[in-house]
């Protein structure tokens, strides 16, 4: 059984302006309290290294697997052989000029029901991510 944080937000400003703020990665600091800091390309096949506050201690190389313009994208981190991996979603979806944000986050593997159990509660992290997201697309878009 897989383990899994989800968050989603409606955002009331075009899905351009929503992408371009999560593949900046210079920006993150501007809008994100949930991040420390974040270094590299956010783009296809690169790895970002990530910080968070929920584990300020260490940093986690994320590998962009799917780059999706300006839908979706995949970060993924894991061990070899399949037996941990950890995927954050982020997907967008835009009607009418809103954009509807989620953020999941899946741990898969046979070790994940051990590792998941080191792993601290990502709600708040998550819930921050998404409203900092929010709120600095929709003051760009006023």
């Amino acid at each position: 059984m897989a383990m899994r944080y989800r968050v989603s937000r409606r955002i009331e400003a075009p899905i351009s302006t929503v992408w371009a703020l999560l593949t900046d990665a210079t920006s993150y600091a501007e809008w994100n309290r949930a991040v420390i800091s974040i270094e590299g390309p956010i783009e296809q096949g690169r790895t970002v290294s990530l910080t968070s506050i929920v584990n300020p201690e260490r940093s986690f190389k994320l590998k962009v697997i799917e780059l999706v313009s300006p839908n979706r994208m995949v970060w993924s981190d894991g061990m070899p052989l399949g037996l941990f991996r950890g995927d954050r979603i982020y997907e967008l979806v835009e009607q009418q000029g809103v954009t509807t944000f989620s953020m999941t986050e899946e741990y898969t593997g046979p070790l994940a029901p051990l590792i998941t159990k080191t792993i601290p509660d990502m709600t708040e992290s998550f819930d921050q991510f998404a409203d900092g997201l929010k709120q600095a697309a929709e003051t760009v878009s006023s």
